[in-house]
């Protein structure tokens, strides 16, 4: 597997994207995840969009982090913000998501984000076990679906 940066524009994070929203969709009964993202968001230094692809040059799994800082949606200073982790069906199980997910935070913590935060929800019991499972911990909700009652939201330290 090769994880290479791409802007989060190109088109396979666009296909990777759409299909994200339709397993957000078809989980959650809704449209899929709306929260506001466009590509500036995960621009060096602050941001990273990642892609892994086989070895036939297929993308086959993304994520992405953003900077954030303390707002009114429930950020703090210093936070990195994972976004568009997916893993394809057919490449689970291959250690991608965790290989990215380290790739990001060693990242985010280069450009001196003090915290990874990421939301999900309860319809993803393998993001919550992936995360728990990588040392990130409940934390208060934050951004665009920190009222929803199928939210949940994990934090990281960055920092030794």
């Amino acid at each position: 597997m090769n994880i290479r940066p791409v802007p989060f524009d190109h088109p396979d994070a666009v296909k990777l994207n759409d299909r994200v929203q339709r397993e957000y969709a078809e989980r959650y009964q809704d449209e899929g995840d709306v929260t506001p993202l466009d590509a500036t968001m995960f621009r060096p230094p602050l941001g990273l969009y990642l892609i892994a692809y086989d070895e036939l040059g297929t993308p086959v799994a993304t994520g992405g982090w953003r900077t954030q800082d303390k707002n009114d949606h429930g950020y703090s200073d210093g936070d990195a913000e994972l976004k568009r982790m997916y893993v394809v069906p057919e490449a689970r199980g291959l250690g991608l998501a965790r290989r990215i997910l380290a790739a990001l935070e060693d990242d985010a913590r280069a450009a001196g984000r003090v915290r990874m935060v990421l939301e999900t929800g309860t319809k993803q019991p393998e993001a919550v076990g992936l995360y728990t499972s990588s040392g990130y911990e409940p934390c208060a909700k934050f951004g665009h679906y920190r009222f929803h009652e199928l939210s949940l939201c994990f934090a990281k330290p960055l920092t030794a």
